[in-house]
């Protein structure tokens, strides 16, 4: 069968952000609050390395010489992009995130960064069951059985390979211990 370059496949996500999601914020002011926070970044970078040392001695230039100028260099193009943005900002303000795609985003962003955590006490292993198991079941809409064996299954091909195969030191919590590993 040959294939049919006119042929489309379409894939219909029934839980997709609507067309109509009040806007959360535009890209204008999230241009404007990253240049300035790297604007932040640049000066304190280049107060660290003039506090080190950014000229030049009896042997070339200083720990903080070539740093300092970076920094210098990334504050112009901060200072740049604010610039711009206010000049422009009679033109019309385009959409940066819609309140339904900003959910979908926290949606993915909320339980991993509680992963992130969750791995400080419970370890890499049992908080990747969590993570799997509930991403699956809760946004993937996948039922609960297949979620916990998917998860199960994919922890403990991650175990055996890295804590048996390749005796890789991971962070452990209390269930792990109880392997004695």
């Amino acid at each position: 069968m040959a294939p049919n370059s006119e042929r489309e496949i379409v894939v219909e996500d029934p839980a997709a952000p609507a067309g109509d999601s009040p806007a959360v914020t535009t890209s204008r002011s999230v241009d404007v609050a990253v240049s300035f926070l790297l604007l932040a970044f640049a000066a304190l970078l280049a107060f660290d390395n003039w506090r080190t040392g950014m000229g030049w001695d009896s042997t070339g230039p200083q720990a903080g010489y070539f740093p300092f100028y970076l920094s210098v260099i990334l504050g112009g193009a901060c200072l740049w992009g604010i610039a711009k943005e206010f000049l422009a900002r009679k033109a019309a303000a385009e959409t940066f995130v819609t309140r339904d795609q900003l959910r979908r985003v926290l949606q993915v962003f909320v339980p991993t960064l509680l992963f992130c955590f969750l791995m400080q006490w419970l370890g890499l292993y049992v908080a990747s069951f969590l993570l799997i198991a509930g991403f699956m079941a809760f946004i993937g809409r996948i039922a609960a059985w297949k979620s916990l064996l998917t998860a199960f299954l994919f922890v403990f091909a991650m175990f055996v390979t890295f804590d048996i195969a390749f005796d890789v030191i991971m962070p452990k919590g209390p269930i792990e211990s109880l392997f004695g590993r």
